[in-house]
């Protein structure tokens, strides 16, 4: 893999003093080529640097290797500053596919955002959201009462979704997992998995007294009265891990965990 190879890497970190030093320690064994210039990045810090990183290098053809200095670390690999070159070079491309998110807010301004983990909708107030459900134009639930709702790549399916009690897929599946946040009415609702090719559209009922907020990853749009959510193929990212570590078998070992 001679991408991974040419010397062009540059090092990121989340802000704990940990993660610095490690940067530091790295950057002066193997320079830095600057996130403008690299052929692969290093991150050091947690799944939330890991996505910060991914979204700044997305569509750039540049892939992003993780070690772990945050709480779960599941995007990332375990850390160890020992040769490093020698496991870029053995590291095992994993691409994903964000979902684009397009938003209408009461005002009627768009808004668009791209999310490699998840969209959800929440609730802005004590008053429970309402939603209705479209896939693909048609109305599948027509009024959803509850705090939100998640739309989940499979990359995202063990983060948030899976906290909210909804489904895991695995990193290759064509599929997203729709998943309600503590659903009211219907109250046996438990979600619903889709074709990663549905056009998703949800849209807010007495939005006045219910406002509802739209957040794509870290990208959150307020009083919102319409979203469009479908899986974006026009992008994507890399995501590089150790052989055996890779995120197909995260993924499944999590769904063995008890």
């Amino acid at each position: 893999m001679a991408l991974y190879t040419d010397g062009k890497v540059a090092f990121v970190s989340s802000d704990t003093p940990e993660a610095n030093a490690a940067r530091e320690a790295l950057i002066s064994h193997h320079g830095d080529a600057g996130i403008e210039n690299a052929s692969i990045v290093v991150a050091l810090g947690g799944d939330g640097l890991m996505l910060e990183t991914l979204h700044r290098v997305m569509d750039r053809n540049v892939p992003v290797y993780g070690m772990n200095f945050g709480t779960i670390g599941f995007l990332m690999n375990d850390y160890n500053a020992d040769a490093l070159d020698v496991r870029l070079r053995a590291a095992l491309p994993t691409r994903i596919h964000p979902l684009a998110m397009r938003v209408t807010d009461s005002d009627g301004k768009v808004s668009e955002a791209l999310a490699l983990n998840e969209v959800s909708l929440y609730r802005s107030s004590y008053q429970a959201a309402k939603i209705r459900i479209a896939i693909d134009g048609e109305t599948r639930l027509e009024e959803l009462i509850c705090d939100g709702i998640i739309v989940a790549t499979p990359a995202g399916s063990t983060a948030y979704n899976l906290s909210a009690h909804g489904p895991i897929l695995p990193i290759t599946a064509p599929l997203l997992a729709l998943t309600p946040i503590s659903p009211f009415r219907p109250r046996r609702w438990r979600g619903a998995i889709l074709s990663n090719r549905a056009n998703i559209t949800f849209t807010t009922q007495e939005n006045g007294k219910r406002p509802v907020s739209a957040v794509a990853d870290n990208v959150q749009f307020d009083n919102v009265v319409e979203v469009q959510v479908h899986e974006s193929r026009r992008h994507s990212a890399t995501l590089l891990f150790d052989p055996g570590h890779s995120l197909d078998e995260r993924v499944l070992i999590e769904q063995f965990r008890y």
